[in-house]
């Protein structure tokens, strides 16, 4: 079902900065290389909170993916069904040389079943009905369908468990077919595979269109501590071929320690600059939240899928390096320009300079307290 309302149009302000790159060694933080220009901080706009769209109110924004066709993005909400079914959102972003001049929601589509119903909310009494938790979205040019994943759940509780997953959709949210899940991200009662909540976050098509790459936000528990004093921890990048939908590698991605008082650090997405190089988003939980973009590459990263566990593994990891600290980009983070729960990212068209926009929206998890933002970088 298609849901079309009055058009909501926002306003923006706009600010020009520059951001540093630095070097990061794989496995221990290092100290840090000589920097150089990365991403350029544009502009931000913010959404009213608990404004509505289409009969749903808009809020939980946590994905976002940029169609040039039709010169659109598609942005997934977190939403469990609980306020309005699972869905997504079409939006326009009016970009300049200077910021965001204009935001203009325009579409609505819940994500739809096997039977094509939208997700019930959650039901523990038997049966139980579990909805999903989405949290990725890509777009596919080529095949002009979607790409989505969900976070699963796992209530130990009974248990109550639901399978993170990677499926596929129409742009009108109906169901198209799902991914094969690798069984070590399948949930269980006992202590292993994915945690609670944290589960597949990130989710990116290439370029080439032939692999789809799906974040995990945390380590899972076969792989060790979700945070480890100070070290960084190991969390699993999978990737899946498109044309059979299974998964043909998994990569260790080097997951920054949170700085105090966060405890918490997290990939929240990621978007593919290449078929081996990314951008990706990390978000830690503190307040307000400490949040940095960073350039990986899977160069000579060692294929993981059979390790039972990363900790104490010998291999490999993804290599990376800051991109941007949005913790520390002048500009941002004061009341007329907050950073909030950045949870998405996605390449934007080029700008009229000539340079590729970058486009970050924001999770305000339904809350009066936060920000529902797009912000806009130039590379």
């Amino acid at each position: 079902m298609t849901r079309r309302g009055r058009r909501a149009r926002l306003g923006v302000c706009g600010l020009v900065l520059v951001v540093a790159l630095a070097g990061c060694a794989p496995t221990r933080p290092p100290a840090a290389a000589p920097a150089r220009p990365a991403l350029t901080y544009l502009g931000q706009a913010r959404v009213p909170f608990g404004a509505t769209f289409g009969g749903t109110v808009i809020g939980g924004l946590s994905a976002i993916s940029y169609d040039p066709g039709r010169q659109l993005y598609y942005v997934i909400s977190d939403d469990r069904s609980a306020k309005n079914p699972a869905r997504f959102y079409t939006v326009r972003l009016s970009l300049s040389d200077k910021g965001i001049d204009q935001v203009t929601f325009d579409g609505t589509h819940p994500l739809l079943d096997r039977s094509g119903q939208p997700f019930p909310p959650l039901r523990l009494a038997a049966p139980p009905l579990v909805p999903p938790d989405p949290e990725g979205i890509a777009f596919d040019p080529a095949r002009q369908r979607l790409y989505w994943s969900s976070e699963g759940e796992r209530l130990t509780e009974g248990p109550v468990l639901l399978d993170p997953w990677v499926r596929i959709a129409g742009l009108d949210g109906a169901y198209l077919g799902e991914f094969t899940l690798p069984p070590n991200l399948a949930m269980s009662a006992q202590n292993t595979g994915p945690r609670r909540n944290l589960a597949l976050e990130g989710l990116t098509l290439t370029p080439d269109g032939r692999s789809v790459f799906a974040a995990m936000e945390d380590p899972g528990y076969n792989d060790g501590p979700d945070t480890d004093g100070g070290n960084r921890v190991l969390t699993r990048v999978t990737k899946f071929d498109v044309a059979t939908g299974k998964p043909v590698a998994q990569y260790a991605y080097p997951m920054e320690a949170p700085a105090p008082p966060a405890r918490l650090n997290g990939v929240s997405d990621l978007v593919a600059l290449s078929d081996t190089t990314f951008l990706v988003l990390e978000r830690a939980d503190s307040v307000p939240p400490t949040i940095r973009i960073y350039r990986a590459d899977i160069g000579a990263a060692t294929d993981v899928s059979a390790l039972p566990s990363m900790r104490h593994a010998t291999l490999t990891p993804m290599t990376k390096s800051v991109a941007a600290d949005l913790s520390a980009t002048p500009g941002l983070g004061t009341p007329d320009n907050p950073v909030d729960n950045l949870e998405g990212i996605t390449l934007g068209p080029k700008l009229p300079d000539g340079r590729q926009s970058v486009v970050l929206v924001s999770d305000d998890n339904f809350s009066a307290g936060q920000v529902t933002q797009f912000v806009l970088f130039a590379m």
